[in-house]
């Protein structure tokens, strides 16, 4: 179906959710049992789509079999082919921004008069509230809209359609932006009729816990949707929530993983590396530093401004190691370790040049974030930092008894307590950074040999090596 393009509408109106439980979506009454339906019953489709009756409701088996078996249902041929689509191709999409930008050519090619389509999902993630997928006319990929939790006070997100769909009792809002049922109750709206739009709706979509996710249409056809297309609309609504709802959990395990084990770690840990014992050797260099003077300041400060304290110092210095590659594996109180993995022989001295580089990054931070503090009487932070090279042990370690478990993804090793030991030589030596002999041989003046020195657990004194 050939259509001209139209101006991207606003993006702002149904970007976020808060996980406020709302009423179940309906959908329409289906007709009497086919022979797809039976087979349906049979193969036992029906109640085993979801534990939760409000994501799989009665309704949505019948009309599953027969959108499979080819009958028309829904009242509406573009969302009937949307139906079958979702349900043969469209559930196997991994992405949901791809999921978004199909089912909207699904529709509109098939007849369905999409102006805007938008999906929106909430996230479990430190630093971002929401993601949403908005497709325009004319757009070969839906664009991707991420919001922080600052939003959820900010007054576009206040006075959006989203809020009261989140905290009232409406499964979905619909308004009329052209003729004598326009309503304009929302600033929003008056931002879509000026790009064209005549119809817009939003719809609740409900997931365990709540509210979690919505999906708004809005279309410029003169006189707005039909009613036979939103009614057949709201029946795609719970299949659309069973799709919707394996891509979010998917998101969101991808998220916790990256954030709580770091990239590497929590990309193996998805992959199937789970098991407790399960290991392999790589080669990396291993950064390790530690903040001096910690127990005295969480002593003698208060609790809220400690933490305040740490999160800058842990900004400062985990920055320049993530914008070089570096892998962060853990903060151990007011310690941090991470590594630069090494591809192979030829990758070694790029990877030591590379963590010697996120060190002075660290440094140099450290000192713009000291010019701060003490303008504003705080003490300066100091800080100790250990570099070595070598070969590690990255897997799983931790507790097993029966069905529960605690375990960690991390790097061990001898190379590991190395660069743990040098760092304890930092205020020893009265230096901010020490390296090995196997770590400094490639950096050339970059660094100086202070000596040779005992090293705890090391039968034999090591050479250090410092800042020039």
């Amino acid at each position: 179906m050939a259509t001209s393009p139209q101006p991207h509408l606003p993006a702002n109106d149904d970007d976020l959710s808060d996980g406020m439980p709302r009423g179940d979506m309906q959908a329409r009454e289906a007709s009497p049992a086919s022979r797809a339906e039976v087979l349906a019953r049979r193969d036992g489709l029906e109640g085993g789509l979801h534990a939760d009756p409000s994501i799989a409701s009665p309704q949505i088996v019948p009309l599953m079999a027969r959108a499979m078996a080819g009958e028309a249902c829904l009242g509406c041929p573009a969302v009937e082919a949307a139906f079958r689509w979702l349900l043969d191709e469209g559930r196997l999409i991994g992405d949901l921004g791809e999921l978004v930008t199909s089912l909207a050519t699904q529709l509109t090619e098939n007849g369905f008069p999409l102006l805007r389509f938008f999906v929106s999902v909430r996230t479990l993630h430190p630093q971002i509230a929401a993601i949403g997928y908005a497709w325009s006319r004319g757009d070969e990929v839906a664009r991707r809209v991420a919001r922080d939790h600052a939003v959820l006070s900010s007054p576009e997100f206040l006075s959006s359609p989203l809020r009261r769909l989140y905290q009232g009792d409406e499964p979905e809002i619909r308004r009329h932006l052209t003729g004598p049922e326009a309503r304009f109750d929302f600033p929003i709206l008056e931002d879509m009729k000026k790009a064209g739009a005549t119809d817009y709706a939003i719809f609740a979509i409900r997931l365990p816990g709540g509210v979690r996710s919505s999906v708004s249409i809005t279309t410029d056809t003169p006189g707005g949707f039909l009613e036979t297309q939103m009614e057949a609309f709201r029946t795609l609504i719970p299949l659309l929530s069973l799709v919707i709802e394996a891509r979010e959990w998917a998101y969101i395990a991808r998220s916790l993983m990256h954030v709580y084990l770091g990239q590497g770690a929590g990309q193996a840990v998805l992959s199937g590396q789970i098991q407790r014992g399960d290991a392999r050797t790589i080669a990396a260099a291993i950064w390790y530093c530690d903040l001096r003077n910690f127990t005295q300041m969480s002593n003698e400060l208060p609790r809220d401004l400690v933490i305040a304290t740490l999160n800058d110092y842990f900004d400062t210095i985990a920055r320049p190691v993530v914008e070089r590659g570096g892998e962060i594996l853990k903060f151990i109180g007011d310690a941090m370790l991470a590594i630069f993995p090494m591809q192979d022989d030829l990758d070694r001295d790029n990877k030591i040049c590379v963590a010697l580089d996120a060190a002075m990054g660290a440094l140099d931070g450290l000192r713009d974030l000291n010019e701060l503090r003490m303008a504003t009487g705080q003490p300066p932070l100091h800080v100790g930092i250990g570099l070595h090279a070598g070969s590690v042990s990255y897997g799983n370690i931790g507790a097993v008894q029966g069905e529960n478990a605690r375990l960690d993804f991390t790097v061990i090793g001898p190379a590991v307590n190395l660069a743990t030991r040098l760092e304890g030589l930092c205020p020893v030596l009265d230096q901010p950074l020490l390296a090995s002999r196997q770590f400094a041989s490639v950096c050339g003046s970059r660094l100086k040999f202070l000596g040779t020195h005992p090293v705890r657990g090391f039968a034999e004194p090591q050479d250090v090596f410092g800042l020039p």
